[in-house]
């Protein structure tokens, strides 16, 4: 130890009625920018130790039958992880609102209902020329806020359209005309229609006990089911595109809706575990549809998703300086090609990579289009031509440009909450849900003095200093565990007082700070032990790290600490949907630190009686502590508070809230534990 931090410690202590932060530090001070903290580490290493898993289970296909029963498999677990799929084609209600003639194809426009009074915009390119049956390409977009309308969208779709085919391109929910938070006074919505909305509609998914994604693939079948019903498509001859955001929902329809022929993904597919290790620094928006929890630790990931198009043909088109990793891409389709390539369709598999950043660049497009002609068995014209395009105002299929203000209908939320209520509630407890899959055995860790070394399944603990505040003694600890994590930790007491009851003091921004002194100090009047630590990824032990929106920097609010846990763009988010994925919600993950805390408590600090004190927004987690560890109890508060609960922010469409409490079918949650005690 160097430097500043062993002056700190080794300075005698004085006395003060309030703490100074370098008193309450039990870490060296962390540089600010981006870096790969512990728990990132952490993250990333039970990704790759999860997909090897994947990787064992693909290995074990050795014959064309194998490999149906792991499609069979891998379907089943998709379908399971996005909530499944509604259960009825509920009528259409299709209507073209305008045509627009153009040199060799007309723009229809078009609105249909994919689920009643849930309204999608959509453009359908028509060539000219003789009526007979054509092949379609449905086009999905990315992130854009004029969805269908933006120029890179309708210049693919003109080139398709120049090819002949019928191009059917929609509006993904939030974005387009289909924004579900729109604010009429200011003409805008009120997060973005980029990623905003993505991340209020997907986090309140989750809870509910769906995902954003079922939403999403299903507006995407039902424009299958629209192009089935015209006289001018060929339903044989079908296929999907789309980049970035279009190249998520052209994965995932190429993968559920066996009637699309041809599948071509681009800048989407990679490796996730690539994908969990850089998408804070390069691409921190809060997108929850594209991390359904579970798609790693379920042994799905792009790989499987991809392998599903198997035997159909498949093209990615990739970007070597993409912010999805193009190693990841091309990892993933090496393993998908080996499989095409065993049972003799290699040549229905291929992957084309441009050295740009993301985007669907003309010379993939190129590869692609070509790729598909060949595969419909159609002639390929040389080039892609020019490509004119429209203002966006042009393109409205409504008369004010939104859905939600012109059409009668319900908001996404609304239906989202219609169908929690029709499925039978999961019995599941807080109890059931801590104990069982990641769960790392805590209750059978050896709790051991630290010898320098990093355990994985131990609690070795270092003291860090001594500190006397007033009258109160503040020892500090650090508590390393898990290969690499580590807790600081506050031990907070009167000096020359007996034991009395420990509360282990919880809150979401980390443990004490100098401003939460006098609470601290009341806790202590009233007989009490106070322990506070930071659980991983905050306090101390976060990355300290402001994290930009690559489409609206101003997403995130202005001060660093704010914006670290913010639920839109946030660090702390990109953790939660890592930890959604590896199928440990980041809640299970903060009582896993209480759990540790409690037993070197009990271990090391003589703590016979343990209680939860959890002020504030900390009520749930809280409460999740007593019901998950029995041993514990949770302290009433003193003034009533009112705890975020997920049942009533499922019941009351509340749009945000903490993202640490995104738990999958929280709303369905039981609490089994202690009811607390005054």
């Amino acid at each position: 130890m160097t430097g500043l931090f062993a002056v700190i410690l080794a300075a005698p202590a004085r006395a003060s009625e309030v703490p100074t932060p370098e008193m309450l530090r039990v870490l060296e001070p962390q540089a600010e920018g981006p870096r790969i903290t512990p728990y990132l580490t952490h993250q990333i290493e039970r990704a790759w130790a999860l997909d090897a898993a994947r990787q064992e289970r693909f290995a074990r296909v050795r014959t064309e039958a194998d490999l149906r029963a792991l499609q069979d498999e891998l379907r089943q677990k998709v379908l399971a992880v996005i909530g499944g799929l509604p259960g009825e084609r509920t009528p259409l209600d299709a209507r073209v609102t305008g045509t627009i003639p153009r040199d060799g194809y007309r723009v229809d426009k078009l609105v249909f209902e994919s689920l009643p009074g849930i309204h999608v915009t959509a453009l359908v390119y028509v060539p000219e020329g003789p009526a007979e049956k054509r092949p379609a390409v449905l086009l999905a977009c990315g992130h854009s806020p004029v969805g269908k309308a933006h120029p890179g969208y309708q210049e693919m779709a003109v080139r398709l359209v120049r090819r002949g085919y019928v191009v059917l391109c929609w509006d993904p929910v939030g974005q387009g005309e289909r924004s579900q938070f729109w604010d009429r006074s200011r003409g805008r919505s009120r997060y973005n229609l980029v990623c905003g909305e993505h991340a209020v509609l997907g986090n309140f998914a989750t809870i509910a006990g769906t995902s954003l994604v079922r939403y999403m693939v299903w507006d995407g079948m039902r424009a299958v089911d629209y192009l089935l019903t015209r006289d001018d498509v060929d339903g044989g001859r079908l296929a999907v595109t789309g980049t970035s955001g279009g190249g998520f929902q052209a994965l995932y329809l190429g993968a559920l809706d066996r009637r699309i022929g041809v599948v071509l993904p681009s800048c989407f597919p990679t490796a996730l575990p690539m994908r969990m290790a850089n998408r804070i620094f390069e691409d921190p928006d809060s997108d929850p549809e594209q991390d359904p929890p579970g798609l790693v630790s379920e042994g799905i990931d792009h790989p499987g998703l991809l392998l599903l198009a198997y035997p159909r043909p498949l093209h990615v088109a990739a970007a070597v300086l993409d912010f999805f990793p193009i190693e990841g891409a091309r990892k993933s389709m090496r393993e998908t090609a080996a499989l095409y390539r065993r049972f003799g369709h290699g040549d229905r598999v291929a992957i084309s990579e441009g050295y740009h950043k993301h985007q669907y660049s003309a010379e993939n497009q190129a590869k692609a289009f070509a790729f598909l002609d060949r595969a419909l068995g159609r002639p390929s014209p040389a080039g892609l031509g020019e490509a004119q395009t429209l203002p966006p105002e042009a393109l409205r299929c409504t008369p004010s440009g939104q859905v939600r203000e012109d059409l009668a209908g319900r908001s996404l939320m609304e239906a989202i909450r219609e169908d929690a209520k029709a499925r039978p509630p999961a019995a599941r407890t807080v109890g059931e849900l801590y104990r069982g899959p990641g769960y790392p055995g805590i209750r059978d860790w050896p709790v051991v003095p630290f010898a320098g070394t990093f355990p994985r399944d131990a609690i070795a603990w270092e003291a860090a200093g001594r500190q006397r505040v007033g009258t109160a003694i503040v020892d500090r600890y650090r508590l390393h565990h898990g290969g690499g994590l580590v807790i600081p930790l506050l031990h907070v007491r009167r000096e020359g007082e007996p034991r009395r009851e420990l509360l282990v003091r919880l809150d979401l921004a980390g443990k004490v700070r100098p401003g939460d002194w006098p609470e601290v100090e009341a806790r202590l009047a009233e007989g009490h032990e106070i322990v506070s630590f930071d659980p991983r990824g905050l306090g101390e032990t976060r990355m300290r790290y402001k994290a930009a929106s690559i489409d609206d920097p101003a997403l995130a609010p202005a001060d660093e600490e704010s914006a670290y846990a913010s639920p839109l763009s946030g660090v702390l988010a990109n953790h939660v949907y890592n930890a959604q994925l590896l199928g440990r919600p980041y809640l299970l993950e903060m009582i896993e630190d209480v759990e540790i805390t409690v037993r070197f408590a009990r271990a090391q600090l003589g703590a016979r009686e343990v209680a939860i004190d959890a002020p504030g927004d900390a009520r749930l987690l809280g409460r999740a502590v007593a019901a998950a560890l029995p041993d514990v109890a949770l302290v009433r508060p003193v003034a009533a508070e009112e705890a975020f609960d997920w049942r009533e922010a499922v019941e009351s469409l509340r749009e945000t809230w903490p993202i640490h409490y995104l738990v999958p079918v929280g709303a369905s949650i039981h609490f089994d534990g202690p009811a607390g005690k005054p």
